[in-house]
């Protein structure tokens, strides 16, 4: 099933929210980064526990951040495929992609049968093996 230009209408209008939800998020991460400083989360006299944590802390925090990044580049991904007449089918494909599935996930770019396969044979890095 093709998408209706009302539903088109309606998931363009959420990307553009999302898109702006996770940019104003990010540009609040990254002022606030820049704010505290690694010594500040370790602290004055700060031990190698401490140290550990700060580092462990500032990793959480760039993490999200490139994990906020990916997600709006999928949503921007998604405004550019909607300009080009492209969104809502499968790139994997060709089929439609499921009105219901692009109302949870706007930025989906494969079917849900398609994703699934993807997930599958990603879900693991290749391991040597002997």
């Amino acid at each position: 099933m093709t998408l209706s230009a009302s539903q088109l209408k309606f998931l363009e209008a959420e990307i553009r929210t999302r898109c702006d939800a996770v940019a104003a998020e990010l540009r609040d991460k990254v002022a606030r980064a820049r704010e505290e400083s690694y010594a500040a989360l370790a602290g004055r006299s700060a031990d190698s526990g401490d140290l550990s944590l700060a580092a462990l802390i500032a990793e959480l925090g760039n993490a999200d951040v490139d994990r906020q990044l990916a997600g709006l580049r999928e949503l921007e991904d998604a405004l550019q495929r909607v300009a080009e007449g492209r969104y809502g089918v499968c790139a994997d494909c060709g089929a439609d992609i499921a009105y219901e599935r692009l109302r949870v996930q706007p930025g989906a770019m494969r079917c849900l049968a398609c994703q699934g396969l993807r997930d599958h044979t990603h879900a693991h890095p290749t391991r040597a093996r002997l």
